[in-house]
């Protein structure tokens, strides 16, 4: 498995760098710099560049020649937890503080390459990060039972072909090849697991989610899953279209490493259980399913003049795939359970572009992303994001005949989210209470080169 992700990394290089934040969900719309100048309002429709490779193959049919795009989105999250509660099951308060500011800074290249064959035919290919999660607390804050960090990152290399049916008519095809790698920590309270199997002895009191008595599991498993997306672009006159795409869910049984490591040796030696702690958490290996959602989007694009354009979409993902989280371990431990239970989600966007010359484009688009978390019982720490309402700009320059160079800015106001995790539900009697509140944002910069050939 190891030797398998070192191919990887020195196949795709810069992708390998990766390293996404959250979105609505852990899906990364941030596909296209083009796109987010117009918060992706019209995706499935516009049909502008490469990148219609992700939001639509369909599109490739009006690209004229060769094109090869190379993106970089560079994303800011901010999650800065507020406790209200956190304690143990025995009711104790569980020390430590609010984690710091959980969101990571993520970059999230991708490449497109497309080929308008003249006769009908057109070939692309994608290689891009459509999931993808960073989020990292510190290792003494008061919910490191229920997560430290949780790392998502996902590659997927997708060729695609269109045909163009008549001058109206295009449709779309493409497979894709998608590795995952995920990264997932957190502490266990071996203070309280020791204190419980011995009965309720007073003496262990003190060590009772103590952090000098936590051990640190690091889990770390990796796999490949196959998918395909299809996509249609109807052209009612060269100045209106409408596209609809589909993308498929992608199922991973994920397989790796479980580390565990004692926070403090020296303490569990002194209070006579280094011994068992190390027993009862020796690495072994780890198995979990994840299944990545299906998605797909309407779009419509009208240009009203050469100066202007408007643009609307609609996008659905099937986060209903999410329900549990589940860990298996090989080496004895009872299994990992995490209730989701997430549900569809549904994400609105217009924009709209102004092209005071052939050489000059400027974007702005808004957008609603509705979260695929139920209720602040099912979010967790690892992923506490909310509704969004996003903000773009963009603008695009056409240097000499081949060469276009694309800017965009977003800034993602997020709604306050609530954590209501509870030892009433048995999944957290050994994580504990947590309840509190995030205070969220994200901002994106993003630059992009086009080259046409």
């Amino acid at each position: 498995m190891k030797a398998k992700s070192a191919m990887l990394v020195g196949m795709l290089g810069i992708l390998a760098m990766a390293s996404p934040a959250f979105s609505a969900g852990f899906a990364i719309i941030e596909q296209s710099v083009s796109g987010l100048g117009n918060a992706f309002a019209g995706g499935a429709a516009s049909a502008e560049d490469a990148t219609t490779v992700y939001f639509n193959p369909a599109g490739l049919t009006r690209l004229k020649g060769q094109q090869a795009i190379a993106g970089l989105h560079v994303i800011v999250p901010s999650a800065k937890f507020e406790k209200e509660n956190a304690s143990n099951a025995l009711g104790q308060p569980i020390s430590g503080g609010n984690g710091g500011d959980a969101g990571e800074t993520g970059i999230v290249p991708n490449f497109f390459y497309s080929a308008n064959l003249d006769n009908g035919w057109s070939l692309g290919l994608g290689v891009t990060a459509p999931f993808g999660l960073v989020t990292e607390y510190d290792k003494t804050w008061v919910g490191r039972y229920h997560g430290v960090k949780s790392d998502v990152m996902t590659i997927n290399i997708n060729p695609s072909v269109a045909y163009k049916v008549n001058d109206r008519l295009s449709l779309g095809a493409g497979v894709s090849a998608q590795y995952v790698d995920v990264n997932l920590t957190s502490m266990v309270d071996f203070g309280l697991a020791a204190f419980q199997s011995s009965g309720g002895n007073p003496a262990l009191l003190p060590i009772v989610s103590n952090p000098d008595a936590d051990v640190y599991a690091d889990l770390t498993a990796d796999d490949w899953g196959y998918g395909f997306n299809l996509g249609v672009l109807y052209e009612f006159d060269d100045d209106s279209r409408i596209g609809l795409a589909y993308r498929s869910r992608i199922d991973h049984t994920v397989e790796g490493e479980g580390d565990f490591s004692l926070q403090n040796p020296a303490f569990l030696s002194a209070v006579g259980l280094q011994a068992a702690a190390q027993a009862a958490f020796p690495d072994q290996d780890v198995k979990g399913d994840i299944t990545l959602p299906a998605s797909a989007s309407l779009s419509v694009f009208h240009r009203i003049n050469p100066q202007w354009a408007v643009m609307a979409d609609v996008l659905w993902t099937e986060w209903s795939t999410f329900d549990w989280l589940v860990i298996e371990f090989d080496g004895g431990l009872a299994d990992s359970v995490t209730a989701e239970n997430w549900d569809d989600s549904w994400r609105y966007a217009v924009g709209a572009t102004y092209s005071p010359n052939e050489k000059l484009d400027l974007r702005l688009g808004l957008a609603y992303d509705e979260t695929p978390v139920p209720s602040a019982k099912y979010r967790t720490p690892r992923i506490p994001c909310e509704d969004r309402i996003w903000t773009s700009i963009g603008v695009g320059y056409q240097i000499g005949e081949r060469m276009k160079i694309d800017f965009a800015y977003a800034h993602l106001f997020v709604k306050d989210s609530k954590i209501d995790k509870s030892t009433a539900d048995a999944e957290n009697l050994s994580r504990g209470n947590l309840q509190g509140e995030y205070e969220n944002e994200v901002d994106i910069a993003s630059i992009q080169l086009a080259y046409s050939f």
